[in-house]
């Protein structure tokens, strides 16, 4: 599988918020997108997973143009991951993971939905709240819960929108290895994420965003020095720690 985005274009209210955005990811394979608030990164998934319509673009999965897709095709191929649940209904964690099977279901969940959503659930380790409100739970437990949704529509492409906000070290790590590790059984994954530790040391592909376009791409390599002060308007020293490299914020451009 490989998703080719290219010449992403889209306008709010007659604002550039992407000019010309091109990028490609395949299965295996997490791409980051980082940039600072307001680079458009959000809005670069909600495009890919056409929940808002570029005024330009070419995005294509195997060569099949994304706009000649189905709901339930689209909903087969892009998983959707929010940074939050807009939903806000009383549900249970089981109940909210068999939302993802709908794309697969005509009038009841048979019994091949039911033992693919349990398979998830334990997967993800949620098997003793499945019965819980999700409403109820810890945000890391949550966003889990919103990931094994995604999951549900086996899809071919995951997308996520800073899967990490608003959680805890503990967490930050655990639903990123959750990500990466089902990414290895054969799907790709398109991540905006803030944190440039973790997007260095979880994604094999960065897209780096300023004022709508792609500034920089690459491996966890375009993460250097200059370009963290001409995207982000920061001083930083970068080292690499073994495989991994380290970003040190050091202060503020005056």
């Amino acid at each position: 599988m490989k998703l080719n985005v290219s010449g992403v274009t889209f306008e709010y209210d007659s604002r550039p918020v992407l000019e010309d955005v091109s990028l490609a990811v395949d299965t295996d394979e997490i791409l980051g997108v980082v940039g600072p608030n307001g680079a458009g990164k959000s809005t670069l998934l909600q495009t890919l997973n056409r929940i808002l319509t570029p005024d330009a673009s070419s995005i294509a999965v195997d060569g099949a143009p994304l706009e000649s897709l189905s709901r339930d095709a689209l909903a087969k191929t892009m998983g959707y991951v929010p940074q939050h649940d807009q939903d806000g209904f009383p549900a249970t964690v089981f109940d909210t993971v068999l939302m993802g099977r709908k794309p697969y279901i005509d009038w009841s969940p048979r019994s091949e939905d039911i033992d693919r959503v349990r398979s998830i659930i334990d997967r993800l380790g949620l098997a003793e709240l499945a019965m819980r409100d999700v409403q109820s739970l810890s945000g890391g437990q949550r966003q889990k819960v919103l990931i094994g949704r995604a999951l549900a529509q086996d899809p071919e492409v995951l997308l996520l929108d800073e899967p990490t906000s608003d959680l805890d070290l503990y967490h930050q790590l655990d639903v990123l290895d959750v990500i990466r590790e089902h990414v290895a059984d054969g799907i790709a994954a398109v991540m905006a994420i803030h944190d440039l530790n973790m997007a260095a040391r979880y994604s094999d592909k960065l897209v780096m965003l300023k004022d709508g376009q792609v500034y920089a791409s690459g491996g966890p390599e375009i993460l250097t020095e200059a370009n963290l002060e001409a995207v982000y308007e920061v001083e930083a020293t970068v080292r690499t720690d073994g495989e991994h490299r380290v970003i040190l914020p050091e202060a503020p451009l005056r």
